[in-house]
């Protein structure tokens, strides 16, 4: 009997996300309104932000955390090209150019000793991704921002929960520990409200900048006209976005906060136990926390062996009922990024790049091709995480690896 397909992650949907949606539909208001303004309250209180603004998902908080920070054409932007494409998109969607930075090896984040050499007079902001949800050198990425005067925004789309330590104090992501930090609400994240996205910032400008422009830059908020007991004619002074959450999204999301830290503790064990199985197959490295950084594991990546073959891995273990997924990607590699739609920060040095490849991002490009994500959801049974396991062996048995594993 077939024991059916092992997916890459699932949502953790229950009775109570279903109430509160029909609930929302129930009360006539489904567009943004009073669940969304409880569900921004709520999200602010657990990350421990002054302000959190939620939007239609983590691309628009992106492009909106940009925007506000004053992003325009001609400008760069440092960040990671080993991250969703989201993130390189979002700055190109403000017409500025974004400057691409390698990674560490162990954390797959920002390395924070390249940065300075990228930053030059058209510098305007510093994009961090959390990658994976295991928090980036967050204190040290904003001690040089400080010295430069720039700006930092936190993609932080896969981090909602991930902890950094400061002192002797555990503080969470979105706190915000630069100036901006982005979440989304996507199926695959930690909690979902099938799509949706939040911002968080103790800065009330760049907050009422945030509620602004996701709504059209409507001078007055439909929340406020309908209550109105005089007519009021609304105003449109700059160009906005509609990138607003809906109230039946942030009901849902509502619920989901709070089983966060269930699923967080769950995810964790299934990480911890995934470790210890991994550990014992020969050559195989499994990720690591540093020490300061406590991760949500939203994804559990590992690298294979230097000539792994990741794609024959990838389909044995499909064939046997395990779904997996490569490496992130890496935007300069994709189509959509052609010479000229962004640069490697390499200072005043030459690259030497080619098409689809950049000398300065190797372990961007290493990572792609040589890291493999596994199943984890906070449903997972130990049997399952078993079957995981035993198929990742016996890929490597029948040597797509070309490489020995214990017995």
């Amino acid at each position: 009997m077939s024991q059916g397909m092992i997916p890459i992650t699932k949502p953790t949907i229950g009775n109570e996300e279903i109430v509160a949606a029909t609930q929302a539909l129930q009360s006539g208001w489904v567009s943004q309104g009073p669940a969304v303004a409880k569900f921004e309250e709520a999200f602010g209180e657990y990350v421990g932000s002054k302000h959190a603004c939620a939007v239609s998902n983590c691309t628009a908080a992106l492009h909106l955390s940009l925007l506000a920070l004053g992003i325009r054409p001609g400008d760069e932007v440092i960040t990671v090209s080993h991250s969703f494409i989201a993130t390189a998109n979002s700055i190109r969607y403000c017409g500025a150019t974004p400057v691409f930075v390698d990674i560490c090896r162990d954390t797959f984040n920002i390395d924070p000793a390249l940065i300075e050499a990228a930053i030059s007079e058209r510098t305007k902001a510093i994009l961090c991704v959390h990658q994976l949800g295991m928090p980036c050198d967050i204190r040290r990425i904003v001690a040089i921002a400080l010295r430069y005067g720039v700006p930092v925004v936190e993609d932080a789309a896969c981090a909602i929960g991930s902890e950094i330590r400061v002192g002797r104090a555990w503080e969470r992501i979105g706190r915000p520990h630069g100036d901006i930090a982005c979440f989304s609400f996507h199926p695959r994240k930690v909690i979902t409200c099938g799509e949706g996205g939040m911002l968080t910032t103790n800065d009330p400008d760049l907050d009422s900048r945030f509620r602004l422009v996701r709504q059209h830059y409507m001078g007055v908020p439909d929340t406020v006209r309908h209550s109105a007991s005089s007519v009021i004619f609304e105003a449109y002074p700059e160009l906005g976005f509609n990138y607003r959450m809906t109230d039946i999204q942030a009901a849902i999301g509502y619920e989901q906060l709070k089983r966060l830290p269930e699923l967080i503790n769950q995810r964790r064990q299934l990480a911890g136990r995934y470790i210890a199985l991994l550990g014992e197959i020969l050559e195989l490295e499994v990720p690591t926390e540093p020490e300061w950084a406590r991760s949500t594991w939203q994804s559990f990546c590992l690298r294979l062996p230097d000539g792994a073959d990741q794609r024959g891995v990838m389909q044995h273990m499909l064939d046997s009922g395990v779904a997996t997924r490569r490496g992130v990607m890496c935007a300069h590699r994709e189509a959509a990024y052609p010479s000229g739609t962004w640069k490697c920060g390499t200072g005043s040095r030459g690259c030497g790049c080619m098409e689809g490849h950049c000398q300065r991002l190797r372990r961007s490009e290493e990572a792609q091709d040589r890291t493999l994500i596994l199943p984890l959801y906070p449903q997972m049974t130990l049997d399952e995480q078993d079957r995981v396991v035993e198929s990742l062996r016996d890929a490597l048995r029948m040597g797509y690896l070309g490489m020995r594993s214990c017995a």
